[in-house]
């Protein structure tokens, strides 16, 4: 019997946005995507010369308009397949950093083509539809609490 190839996915990088809300409670930060408005975490793709969490915390600024504290160990990672045109997508692979938020943004590069919501873990959970970004939201403040 032949070995199937493992699939080739593309590396992505993205950030948990995380702040105290006013109830006293751990909320994030999602934001729409500008192609079909699902909503998502910030990512994007890894920036030559820059760690990875930088590059997360590069895109949490342009598309989300925060920026603060990176954490360098990732929270997890999730698949999802990036449509790059009707007929096309990459796969991909995405690696999650928190970032705790120091400064939200009044403006952004991407504030007129994305909405954001901060929101509990558990309500962005039900937002994001890849199962395993699901379970990272889900278990955030088990692993924030370690």
């Amino acid at each position: 019997m032949a070995k199937s190839k493992p699939e080739q996915r593309a590396d992505q990088v993205a950030a948990v946005p995380i702040h105290i809300g006013p109830d006293g409670e751990i909320e994030v930060l999602v934001v729409t995507s500008r192609d079909t408005g699902r909503w998502i975490v910030p990512k994007g793709w890894p920036i030559k010369d820059k760690k990875p969490w930088e590059a997360a915390a590069q895109e949490a600024f342009e598309e989300a308009g925060v920026s603060g504290t990176m954490s360098k160990t990732p929270l997890g990672t999730y698949k999802y397949d990036k449509w790059v045109s009707k007929n096309e997508s990459i796969p991909c692979l995405v690696t999650v950093y928190a970032m705790t938020v120091d400064k939200k943004h009044k403006s952004w590069p991407e504030d007129d083509e994305r909405r954001r919501r901060w929101l509990s873990p558990e309500r962005a959970a039900k937002r994001v539809i890849e199962p395993e970004l699901k379970t990272i939201l889900q278990g955030l403040e088990k692993k924030l609490a370690a």
